[in-house]
C-alpha cells in the first residue's frame, strides 16, 4: 500500500497542536537537551517557515529574503507557517524539484523530511510539557519505514544524537525515537 505523505503532513501537523495546547512553561527542558521547549517550537516554526518559499520554486538565497522574523507568540506563528506550509504541500507536484542546502530532490522527498522533523519534534514536545507521547500509528510506521534504512547516514549526519540501543522487537515508536538518539524509556 502507498503511503500518503499528504495525509500523513495533516496528520503530523494536527498531533504538534495537540501538544502546543498543552504548553505552560516555554522555558521548559526538552529531550532535546540543546533546546527548552520555546527553542524547540521555534525551531519548528523556522522549519514550516521555509516550505513555500521553497516550494515556489526558490533557491534558498531567494527564499531566505523572503521570510519574515520568528515573532515572539510562538503558538500563533507555528499556526500561520503551519497553514502557509500545508497550502504549499497541496499545490505542488510530488515530483516537482526542489532546491534544498544539499541538492535539488523530489518534492515528495522534502515532505517526508518535514514530517519527519514534526513527528520526532511532537514525542519531544509531548515529554516536555506532559501532552501524551504516543503518537498517531499510521504516523510512526510511515516515518519509521522512511528513517530506518537511513540509520547509517543519520547517525553521522549530526543532525541526531547517536541511536539509542534498544530492543529489536521495541515497539516501533520506541524504535524511531531511540533512532533519532532519544531514549524512549526515560520519563
Amino acid at each position: 500500500m502507498a503511503i500518503d505523505w499528504i495525509e500523513l503532513q495533516h496528520t503530523a501537523r494536527r498531533e504538534f497542536d495537540t501538544r502546543l495546547a498543552h504548553i505552560t512553561d516555554w522555558s521548559a527542558p526538552t529531550p532535546d537537551t540543546e533546546w527548552n521547549v520555546a527553542d524547540l517550537v521555534r525551531h519548528v516554526v523556522d522549519e514550516q517557515r521555509w516550505v513555500a518559499p521553497i516550494l515556489g520554486g526558490l533557491a534558498l538565497a531567494d527564499a531566505e529574503a523572503t521570510l519574515e522574523p520568528i515573532r515572539d507568540d510562538l503558538a500563533t506563528e507555528w499556526h500561520r507557517y503551519a497553514e502557509d506550509a500545508t497550502a504549499a504541500w497541496a499545490a505542488t507536484p510530488l515530483d516537482a524539484p526542489v532546491h534544498l542546502s544539499y541538492g535539488t530532490v523530489p518534492c515528495l522527498d522534502y515532505l517526508k523530511q518535514q514530517v519527519a522533523d514534526i513527528t520526532v519534534h511532537t514525542w519531544d514536545l509531548a515529554h516536555a510539557v506532559g501532552g501524551g507521547d504516543r503518537l498517531h500509528p499510521g504516523l510512526v510506521e510511515a516515518v519509521w519505514t522512511d528513517l530506518q534504512p537511513q540509520r547509517e547516514m543519520l547517525a553521522s549526519s549530526g543532525l541526531f544524537a547517536p541511536p539509542v540501543p534498544i530492543a529489536d522487537d521495541a515497539p516501533v515508536q520506541d524504535r524511531l525515537i531511540a533512532l533519532t538518539g532519544r531514549d524512549p524509556r526515560q520519563p
